[in-house]
């Protein structure tokens, strides 16, 4: 339940934040890239390969995060947490990532989210992309699925309603796909709650590009209106549509759009129209069009003029993956998780830490740099104080407001105590940031195995503190994690080791709320 600030704490932060306009309510735009790492954009990366004009306008009209981090290492435990404010490992199927017909949803009956904290306030709220948060389908006998390979797909009893999505979860609207778009064994958009054109038939992949990044392509069920190549310039249309629409027939009520890009998972499939504009093969043509789906979108709130009045979000779900970063840097001399070591699953910073622009004008000073510790969860947070809203204490339990970086309000203490990560596979594999120091309360990435991993194999390094039961790193003087610590500095290890054990037992990293 949402409640209005107390009077003191308002007038904190009015005397705090002046620039902050509580009787106009601000637009919000949250573009989620997939599995784009932190050295893939110019702006983060001085030597990418990969032009990025329009992500690099908007960090320099915006303030750019250089310590920002997904919750998880894989998509959907993130993409949780970026709606919920909190951890997916604390949920019971916190470690899962879904295909096909696979959930439940992640996200509660009755749970508080992102969307739903926003219409709660007035916003109207639409969601056009990628899920992957967990659906219930239904087959012919009304019984839930929950199968997440072919066969669920072919029980799917295409005329009953599907639960536990976007619309279930606080969005108007929506337009997209349950799982990975062009990766899955469901090749088909929903509208609402329905996949209005169902799979009529396999996925023919012979008339699909063949190249090194072609990979995780599954052959499964294909509607006869889902091109595999064009995928994300539908979801552009769809959110310019939404933003058009909205903004004739309802200029006065502010909104949230939330575009769910499938740029740049695997397989890269560029659309025709960017085949070749790269000189970094189809990777970074597809680099180059998830650019201009971000121009597009900016070009397209200037036309309506409000993108003086809306806060633009840009993030990734997680670092790059396994076959990209490895041709990538072999065959175009291009590495996407610069200047980090580990890429999508590991724990280590090149899995976990990701592009964060924000541009607010007006509010957010152009051209800024903050090193502020923050996670995706901190998105619920920020946007409620930004709204005046106090977020009850079963919600967004890990949810810190950047309000104060975004402001660069002057403090004497950073924003978040610590920070939690969670690699692939839940609760086996979590880890801990405080300060300079990062504790893995594991061994290993957390993730890959790059003792057997054939692409990896080249990038394993010694553990130099095998006995000991986790890893410590000093990010300050080791910033590629390359000695382990935990030995010779027992006592800060043990200390993150406990914090980390108090925050897993309590529900909760964020403090109590008065």
């Amino acid at each position: 339940m949402n409640r209005l600030l107390p009077l003191a704490v308002l007038f904190f932060c009015c005397s705090a934040f002046p620039a902050v306009r509580a009787d106009t309510p601000p637009n919000i735009v949250v573009i989620l890239a997939d599995d784009l790492g932190y050295g893939d954009l110019q702006c983060y990366n001085e030597q990418s390969r990969i032009p990025t004009p329009n992500l690099n306008k908007l960090a320099s009209q915006g303030m750019r995060f250089t310590d920002a981090h997904s919750p998880c290492t894989v998509c959907t435990p993130t993409r949780y947490s970026l709606m919920t404010g909190q951890m997916a490992f604390r949920t019971p199927l916190g470690g899962r990532v879904f295909s096909g017909a696979g959930g439940p949803s992640l996200i509660e009956p009755g749970q508080l989210t992102l969307p739903q904290m926003l219409r709660d306030q007035g916003y109207a709220t639409a969601c056009f992309g990628k899920w992957h948060i967990g659906l219930t389908f239904y087959d012919a006998e009304g019984q839930p699925i929950h199968d997440g390979g072919p066969t669920g797909v072919e029980r799917i009893d295409y005329s009953r309603d599907i639960d536990g999505g976007p619309i279930d979860c606080g969005f108007d609207l929506f337009f997209g796909t349950a799982c990975c778009p062009t990766t899955d064994w469901l090749y088909a958009y929903i509208d609402g709650k329905r996949i209005p054109n169902p799979p009529t038939g396999r996925l023919d992949k012979s008339d699909l590009p063949q190249h090194p990044y072609a990979v995780d392509n599954r052959p499964g069920f294909v509607a006869p209106d889902f091109d595999l190549e064009e995928v994300d310039l539908v979801f552009l249309e769809k959110s310019k549509a939404f933003l058009k629409q909205h903004v004739s027939t309802k200029p006065d009520q502010p909104f949230f759009l939330f575009h769910s890009a499938q740029g740049v998972h695997l397989p890269s499939f560029p659309a025709d129209a960017f085949k070749g504009k790269t000189d970094s093969g189809p990777h970074g043509d597809f680099i180059f069009e998830l650019d201009y789906v971000v121009g597009e979108l900016m070009e397209t709130l200037q036309s309506l003029s409000i993108a003086d009045n809306t806060i633009v979000i840009f993030t990734s779900d997680n670092g790059p993956e396994v076959p990209t970063v490895y041709h990538m840097r072999h065959d175009y001399g291009h590495d996407g998780a610069r200047p980090w070591r580990g890429v999508k699953r590991d724990n280590w910073e090149g899995g976990h830490r990701v592009p964060f622009i924000v541009r607010w004008p007006g509010q957010v000073a152009a051209g800024a740099t903050s090193s502020e510790l923050t996670s995706l969860t901190d998105v619920m947070a920020t946007v409620a104080e930004i709204n005046d809203t106090v977020l009850p204490n079963d919600s967004a339990e890990d949810s810190f407001s950047i309000l104060p970086a975004l402001l660069e309000s002057e403090r004497d203490k950073p924003i978040r105590p610590y920070l939690l990560q969670q690699g692939f596979g839940g609760k086996k594999y979590l880890a801990i940031r405080r300060g300079r120091w990062k504790y893995l309360a594991h061994k290993g990435s957390g993730g890959n195995n790059y003792a057997t991993h054939p692409q990896l194999i080249e990038y394993a390094l010694p553990d130099t503190a095998p006995d000991a039961e986790g890893q410590l790193f000093d990010l300050q003087s080791d910033p590629g994690e390359t000695k382990n610590l935990a030995a010779s500095h027992p006592e800060i290890a043990e200390g993150l080791r406990s914090l980390l054990q108090e925050s897993i037992s309590s529900g909760r990293s964020a403090p109590v709320r008065p």
